[in-house]
């Protein structure tokens, strides 16, 4: 830990302490249509046991700079997000005794807590390590805790494993929705991007249009895209029966993937000539020296070094589509965006949550999965 992160440090603290003793720590209601009433941290039973974690990281950031005191601060925040989850969940089984209907869900102090924790945790990371590998594996291991408890059905009282529990099927489709339309995006847009974006590298007369033309794609909203696809795409399923049969009409998944592929298209293409220009031009000549075809000069001595570029363009795509697939489902295409709009049009928070936080998840997931790949590619190289 250093000293220049002590005001961040302390600032995310700061925010903690008001997350935790200010805000509602959970809100329980007799039935998941009414409101529910604010529970702060001194309404919940045992809850004066987070004063003990949040009293050590203060301790910790106010004493004596040393890597020793980053350790025990991160185990520190472990040991605040295990508590976070046990005590919701024991809140909620107790509160749960008086009647099948009553609903116990996180409050605002809780989410805030959370954020603010895994970004002291971000902060304190950072401290310990300067590898990628190192800090994403240490960011990830926070959560082991926390899903432990899942796991082992400590919080399936809570209102929003309830609404899990409810729509078991409902969610699995949702999760297999969400990753074809992933996959059908990904797929397509490598096949056009790469091919484009090296080509485009070798032109340099082209970059100009080619990017003016991917950059109008990208600046029109997803709703109005996915709007404009309605009618050429209903047209086309009218005229030729077969398309329609395959599954190709103005709405569902056909608008969906074109729309999805488009938007992805700037980024990777981007990323493959931005690539390949950074290859310092001795490594090319060295390669012409030794005899090597254009072919081998790509594929031996360029890719190589051009790769981790690459793979920072296709982690923003990943990223990308996995958030733009939530509003795909406004014209059917299905996804966690189904079930978080079904949750705004009945005013169900605990509906709304079930379809952000998997989203969420799988962004967090596929970023950190692509990160270490990129980290591993660049260790290697060097």
């Amino acid at each position: 830990m250093t000293l220049r992160q002590r005001p961040v440090l302390i600032t995310l603290l700061v925010l903690l302490s008001l997350s935790l003793l200010a805000l509602p720590l959970l809100s329980v209601a007799p039935n998941r249509l009414v409101s529910g009433q604010p529970l702060r941290l001194w309404q919940v039973a045992q809850g004066w046991l987070l004063l003990l974690p949040l009293v050590a990281l203060w301790l910790g950031v106010l004493g004596r700079v040393s890597r020793v005191r980053a350790v025990a601060m991160l185990l520190t925040v472990d040991l605040l997000l295990a508590l976070l989850f046990w005590l919701s969940g024991e809140a909620a089984s107790t509160l749960a005794q008086g009647g099948p209907l009553v609903r116990t869900a996180f409050g605002s102090g809780f989410w805030c807590a959370i954020a603010c924790a895994l970004l002291l945790a971000a902060e304190t990371i950072r401290s310990l390590t300067a590898r990628s590998a190192g800090r994403i594996g240490l960011n990830l291991h926070l959560w082991l805790l926390p899903l432990a408890l899942l796991v082992s059905g400590h919080l399936d009282t809570l209102s929003l494993l309830k609404e899990y529990a409810n729509r078991r099927a409902v969610f699995n489709a949702a999760l297999g929705q969400h990753l074809w339309l992933l996959g059908g995006t990904l797929l397509p847009a490598l096949l056009i991007g790469v091919p484009l974006g090296v080509a485009v590298a070798r032109s340099p007369r082209a970059q100009g249009g080619t990017f003016s033309v991917l950059n109008v794609i990208q600046t029109v909203p997803s709703v109005a895209l996915f709007g404009l696809l309605i009618a050429p795409l209903a047209a086309l399923a009218s005229a030729f029966p077969l398309l329609a049969r395959e599954g190709i009409s103005g709405i569902g998944t056909a608008p969906a993937l074109i729309a999805l592929v488009l938007y992805a298209l700037l980024p990777l293409v981007r990323s493959v000539v931005a690539g390949l220009q950074q290859v310092p031009p001795e490594v090319r000549e060295t390669a012409r020296g030794m005899g090597m075809s254009p072919w081998q000069q790509f594929w031996q001595a360029e890719l190589p070094l051009a790769l981790p570029v690459w793979l920072s363009g296709l982690r923003v795509v990943v990223v990308q589509t996995i958030g733009l697939a939530v509003v795909a489902a406004l014209i059917g295409a299905g996804g966690f965006g189904a079930i978080l709009f079904q949750g705004l049009l009945s005013s169900a928070l605990d509906l709304v949550l079930l379809g952000v936080i998997p989203v969420v998840a799988l962004a967090v997931l596929a970023d950190a999965m692509l990160r270490l790949l990129s980290a591993m590619l660049e260790k290697h190289h060097d």
